[in-house]
């Protein structure tokens, strides 16, 4: 078995050549990557501005709205364990983003300030007030990145193991967007997707097995070679639009968790250290915000302590007007 394992600090990519056996033989191929079975019902908006057709979820009610945003390679269904736990306080909204999921998947650029133009446009269409940014990883970033650029539509932040906190020279940059290819996304093989998967978790939950089934049927969609080319653009995207810089002009409450256990933050090649160190950077830059370190959890923390996220969120929320 040949690994090479690269790290993005925000997501891992694991290829891998190998003829080990695998248990995931016999799934019924896809069409297309809208046939996925997701637990909530799924609606659809177009974006006349952006030109995408945005696929999300909308369960609860409540005065606040929490807009759920996934993290690179991933979808709406990251969030199942939290929409769950919190909607029957807030309407909870998750979203797949353009290239992802359900949603059309026109090549685009990739960059944060192209999906944060997108969550404007997606609160504005679907007429939403006292919005609050829930963002995962590279949904984080994005996350940070529409409350720095539409300062006036977002209430409040919920980070989950961020992206964006970490420096990254112009050099390491460089070298993450050619580490990134479509190839290397589109020919990942089973072995590949199970360990990318268990990466994200100090100890992978029995109930996350779903994410695995669908990444692997996805292979055979239409479209999957577009959403391939998504995440290759996201990879550019990040880093191409950094915002720990202007951390300090986030003005709004900001809540952030990490997972102690986190593998993927920092890049353990590009930086190694401590998560705690990166965390505590990006948060002391961020005025209005409060830290939480999770022991005993992994980079995916809201789906391995949906109890934790879920409180927390609850009380964060309950303490604003």
């Amino acid at each position: 078995m040949i690994k090479n394992y690269i790290y993005t600090g925000m997501a891992v990519i694991i290829l891998i050549m190998s003829s080990c056996s695998t248990p995931y033989k016999a799934f019924k191929n896809l069409n297309s990557m809208d046939e996925l079975q997701y637990k909530h019902e799924v609606k659809k908006v177009h974006l006349p501005k952006c030109g995408y057709d945005i696929a999300y979820t909308d369960e609860g009610k409540g005065g606040k709205t929490i807009i759920f945003i996934h993290g690179l390679g991933s979808y709406l269904q990251a969030w199942i364990k939290n929409v769950e736990g919190l909607k029957t306080d807030y309407r909870c909204i998750s979203i797949d983003l353009p290239g992802y999921g359900k949603s059309s998947k026109e090549p685009h650029s990739g960059l944060m300030t192209f999906y944060a133009d997108v969550l404007n446009e997606f609160v504005k269409e679907v007429k939403l007030e006292n919005v609050y940014l829930a963002g995962h990883s590279m949904g984080g970033q994005i996350s940070l990145t529409t409350a720095l650029l539409y300062p006036d539509l977002v209430k409040g932040l919920i980070l989950v193991d961020p992206a964006g906190f970490e420096p990254f020279n112009k050099g390491q940059r460089q070298w993450l967007k050619n580490a990134m290819t479509l190839d290397g996304v589109r020919l990942t093989t089973t072995e590949a997707i199970q360990n990318n998967l268990a990466t994200n978790f100090y100890k992978m939950p029995a109930d996350a097995d779903f994410m695995i089934s669908d990444r692997m049927i996805m292979r055979t969609a239409k479209d999957f070679n577009a959403y391939c080319y998504a995440i290759v653009q996201s990879v550019g995207g990040m880093v191409d639009n950094p915002v720990l810089d202007y951390l300090q002009d986030i003005k709004v409450p900001t809540l952030i968790f990490f997972g102690e256990d986190d593998n993927l933050i920092p890049n353990r090649f590009l930086n190694p250290g401590r998560t705690v160190d990166i965390a505590k950077n990006g948060a002391d830059k961020i005025k209005n915000s409060q830290l939480i370190m999770v022991p005993k959890c992994g980079h995916f923390m809201m789906f391995e302590k949906p109890e934790t996220f879920n409180t927390e969120v609850n009380t964060f929320l309950k303490k604003l007007k």
